[in-house]
């Protein structure tokens, strides 16, 4: 048995995620990205003396929504407390955080992994306020700080420690950032820092029950890293107790150029930070009537639809998951389908063909502005063997993807694609290519049955791609069978 099969992996994830609101948590400056440094702050950012927050709606009705999503219970009463640390980046000295009242608990995420699926159970989801940066290869000297981030609002989730391997971890990212863009909550845009990840790591003997110390991985800014990073760190918590060492609860930093981890500082726990409530934030409520109203906003979710599509449509399961892996590619199946009597069809067309071409020049689904006439012109045509599936998905479908303005039938006849399914034509056409090829036609009837594919291809360039494949197919069986 290996050092690292002795062992087992537990993994806790804190999420942060900073919500899309237009002014801050506790200000009324701008919360947006990329504008210049201290241009979106004002003294209430700056913790100026004298200067009071004022708690942003839009933030409760965001958290209150993502809790609803992830299955959670959405607490009544709530308030905000202060959180003491000093950072040159927290300009008060404090953040304005939840502790002993989230606002959002329990719950879980389902994900998906070669081993199956399986819920992902959260602790809680709070609300809070982001700090600001520091940036540190701006002057030789100096630490440059920047202040807009400071008092953005930030949910920060926080899973239970039941991530057992990084797939897990992989996946829950995946279908979280998915979540938060699904329902509007944030842009989870990791490479500008709206959405990070902290992974809390330990490790022990397989069956052992108490939890090993943990180690806390920090600011990881992509779910690839998060993967290598949880890897790295399991490999250095193994070989450090093989080797007679000693984990130590602390917060390390990882080199993404190098796949190392590296220490930051002893870590502290929660009472370091000296909670007490904020005496300048009144509590709030979230009532019966709110969780009803914000569930009542919330879009279909990706879970509801897989299932709507299996039922309603009696798709795939396989099927299913593809299309509602993307909010406008489900809503774009679900417009053609109300008019297009063949529903697999039309997922055959937009998970294959479709997604290839827009995968190939950088085209999002809101960009394949084909309508759903179209498509159902499009698809009848195939369905009723007047169009070859795949000479439509080659030559037809780039010229309508320029063009949606087109007559799909109109096109077609233009361009010499409809199928000719006359059996007489076909007779002929089949006539014409066997008697050609008499020695091939020996071959298949002395075993070489392969060849039926040359035939098949010969009818076609024949009939200028025009003869339906399936019955050219019969037809060429049954002469090339007889004796």
């Amino acid at each position: 048995m290996s050092e690292q099969s002795t062992y087992e992996l537990v993994v806790g994830l804190e999420v942060h995620a900073q919500l899309l609101t237009n002014s801050k948590l506790f200000a009324g400056d701008a919360n947006s990205f990329g504008a210049d440094p201290n241009t979106q702050v004002s003294p209430i950012t700056l913790g100026h003396p004298g200067t009071l927050p004022r708690m942003n709606c839009k933030a409760i009705e965001h958290a209150v929504k993502l809790g609803l999503a992830c299955h959670c219970e959405i607490a009544t009463v709530n308030y905000f407390a202060r959180k003491n640390y000093f950072y040159p980046d927290l300009p008060k000295g404090y953040q304005i955080s939840q502790h002993t009242l989230p606002i959002c608990n329990g719950g879980y995420v389902n994900i998906r992994t070669k081993d199956g699926a399986r819920q992902i159970q959260l602790t809680r989801i709070h609300l809070e306020e982001d700090a600001g940066k520091s940036i540190h290869d701006l002057d030789d000297a100096f630490t440059c700080l920047d202040y807009n981030r400071a008092g953005v609002p930030l949910m920060e989730l926080v899973t239970e420690p039941c991530i057992r391997n990084s797939e897990e971890a992989f996946a829950f990212l995946t279908e979280f950032r998915k979540l938060v863009r699904w329902i509007g909550v944030c842009d989870g845009n990791m490479e500008e820092g709206s959405m990070r990840c902290d992974a809390n790591i330990s490790i022990r003997k397989w069956g052992a029950t108490a939890l090993g110390t943990k180690v806390e991985v920090k600011n990881l800014n992509s779910i690839r890293n998060v993967k290598k990073a949880i890897e790295v760190e399991y490999a250095r918590l193994v070989n450090l107790l093989e080797s007679g060492g000693t984990v130590i609860q602390e917060t390390r930093g990882f080199n993404a150029d190098n796949d190392t981890t590296y220490s930051i500082r002893v870590k502290e726990d929660a009472e370091d930070y000296r909670y007490f409530p904020d005496p300048d934030l009144t509590p709030f409520t979230v009532t019966d009537a709110m969780r009803e109203q914000y569930r009542s906003m919330l879009p279909v979710l990706p879970e509801e639809w897989v299932q709507s599509l299996i039922q309603q449509f009696q798709l795939p399961e396989y099927d299913a998951r593809l299309l509602a892996e993307d909010q406008e590619l489900v809503t774009y199946f679900s417009s053609i389908v109300e008019t297009c009597k063949y529903p697999k069809a039309v997922a055959n067309w937009l998970i294959g063909p479709v997604k290839s071409y827009s995968n190939e020049f950088g085209l999002g689904w809101s960009e394949v502005l084909i309508t759903p006439s179209q498509w159902k012109v499009l698809i009848e045509l195939v369905e009723e063997g007047k169009l070859n599936f795949s000479g439509a998905a080659q030559r037809l479908l780039p010229v309508l993807m320029k063009d949606p303005s087109a007559d799909v039938e109109a096109l077609a006849v233009s361009m010499n694609m409809i199928q000719v399914n006359n059996a007489s034509d076909i007779h002929a056409w089949v006539d014409a290519v066997i008697n050609s090829m008499p020695e091939k036609v020996q071959e298949f009837r002395k075993g070489k049955k392969g060849l039926i594919g040359l035939f098949v291809g010969e009818v076609k360039k024949l009939s200028k791609g025009k003869a339906d494949p399936k019955i050219t197919n019969d037809i060429l069986l049954e002469k090339l069978n007889q004796s």
